[in-house]
């Protein structure tokens, strides 16, 4: 588990409260997990529930944190992060995949897809992409 805080219900547009979007980040340099934790921690919307560094630390933390989004590197340690969206897709089939990476490969943005990504960022994006990516792909 993480030692992020925990939060409620958010506002949301027209003054409902609605839960905020719990995310999970995966990357096996601490530096970027812990650089990305802390831009999303300033999103009212969007709540980091955990982090892994490589892709077997991210099925075992999804299935216990059952995170709405999954941010996640695409090529790691131990279990690339291909190989953990189709598991982390089997085990946890609500939650949807962003794919982060340095590659603009083709062959990786497939693979990707293919696996059950449901987004696929560049690293070298604006701050404020990040935010909207997810909000995106959590709307559909």
């Amino acid at each position: 588990m993480s030692d992020l805080p925990e939060t409620g219900p958010v506002p949301a547009p027209g003054g409902l409260l609605v839960e905020p979007i719990r995310v999970l980040v995966v990357d096996d340099h601490a530096l970027f997990r812990r650089g990305l934790q802390m831009v999303l921690e300033q999103e009212p919307d969007i709540e980091v529930v955990g982090e892994a560094s490589d892709g077997a630390e991210a099925v075992t933390t999804a299935a216990e944190t059952l995170p709405d989004i999954v941010l996640m590197d695409v090529r790691m340690p131990k279990r690339g992060g291909i190989d953990a969206c189709t598991a982390i897709h089997e085990t946890v089939p609500s939650s949807k995949i962003i794919m982060l990476t340095i590659s603009d490969e083709e062959a990786d943005l497939y693979d990707a897809i293919k696996a059950g990504a449901m987004g696929y960022l560049l690293k070298e994006i604006s701050i404020e992409e990040v935010a909207s990516a997810i909000r995106a792909v959590h709307g559909g």
